[in-house]
């Protein structure tokens, strides 16, 4: 007899992350000896290659939650079947008392499912952007070094298909575009690093394989806290949907999502050859070449010459890209806009001139 059905889910997801990170893995190890062997054979002295183990090094990334344990816990039973290392990472935010004993008690956990290496990380979590973006950014920071710490060629992360949906939602109340429409990907950050197996799964398979496999879990109270725009989401926004749409709005957003990013995708790719064409010998942005760029198009090359200048992309939005836009577009005489960054932009003899003051 097979495994309960969400478990065979939560581990076919899993495996499937699993033979793409080892797949890469083994075709950047290949380029890597081709390079060193071309460059011995034209006699360029170099000191030797850093020595790699021989199988990836995966991490999870656990806040002792049902998701990422149902995460954790699929991955000690696949790294065992393929050419994989496998350990994990649990981040303490010190946001709520006792915080550190719960970070010790999910590292006890993994160790008992024989991942590692396995570690706690206590953070300090900053107040700019409001209470969940500077934890996330926190977190993010955390993970990142760890896997620089360790090696690791992927952090796997438990993000459901029910995130995925009140992430879209999100990005449609911020009216920022396409790009946030399009949610989380299944692979993002430097080179690829962080994979999210669970994007096609719902929340309650992820509790499910808990269950089955009787593994404790951890229900952050911040999941459930009002004063969190997120938890609201989740406990009186999707429901609201539901009721009022009919079941199935979870599915849609996150086919929406897919669809806004392949759009956002092209979009990008667009942009980045059209950015090419609208600057002058000098490198400076011509107003004339750009009025005649598709909006969506302008705005990605607006958006991405602005954070080339110093303006951070978190704190850029849609407003601010369409202020220096109407310097194109609506083009009557106006001041210097300044942004996030302490970055200028100024129409100057039929060029913008952007710079960091």
């Amino acid at each position: 007899m097979g495994p309960h059905p969400a478990v065979a889910a939560i581990r076919l997801a899993v495996r499937r992350v699993l033979h793409d990170v080892v797949t890469e893995y083994n075709r950047d190890t290949e380029r890597a000896g081709r390079a060193g062997f071309a460059e011995a054979g034209a006699g360029v002295r170099r000191g030797a290659l850093p020595e790699r183990p021989g199988t990836p090094l995966v991490l999870v990334a656990c806040s002792g939650g049902a998701d990422s344990m149902a995460l954790a816990s699929a991955l000690a039973f696949e790294s065992r079947k393929l050419p994989v290392r496998a350990g994990g990472i649990t981040v303490d935010h010190n946001l709520q008392p006792g915080s550190g004993l719960r970070a010790g008690e999910v590292v006890t956990r993994l160790a008992g499912m024989r991942l590692d290496p396995v570690e706690a990380v206590a953070v300090r979590v900053g107040r700019e952007g409001g209470p969940e973006a500077a934890a996330r950014e926190a977190r993010y920071a955390a993970l990142d070094a760890a896997a620089e710490r360790h090696g690791a060629a992927a952090v796997l992360l438990g993000h459901t298909r029910d995130d995925q949906a009140e992430t879209v939602l999100l990005g449609l109340a911020r009216g920022s575009g396409i790009r946030s429409l399009s949610g989380m990907a299944a692979a993002s950050g430097p080179e690829g690093r962080y994979r999210r197996p669970f994007l096609q799964l719902d929340r309650q398979t992820a509790r499910k394989a808990c269950m089955v496999q009787s593994l404790p879990v951890w229900d952050d109270p911040h999941n459930v806290d009002p004063a969190y725009t997120r938890s609201r989401l989740r406990h009186e926004g999707l429901p609201a949907l539901e009721k009022a749409l009919g079941k199935g709005v979870v599915e849609a957003l996150a086919r929406t999502a897919q669809l806004s990013r392949d759009d956002a995708d092209a979009l990008d790719t667009w942009a980045a050859e059209a950015a090419r064409s609208v600057r002058d010998d000098d490198g400076r942005l011509e107003c004339a070449k750009l009025s005649v760029l598709p909006p969506a198009v302008r705005r990605r090359v607006l958006r991405r010459a602005l954070i080339d200048a110093g303006s951070p992309a978190g704190s850029l939005f849609a407003r601010h890209i369409e202020e220096v836009d109407r310097l194109i577009t609506g083009w009557r005489g106006q001041g210097a806009i300044n942004l996030p960054g302490r970055v200028e932009v100024r129409r100057q003899g039929g060029r913008l001139v952007i710079r960091q003051s």
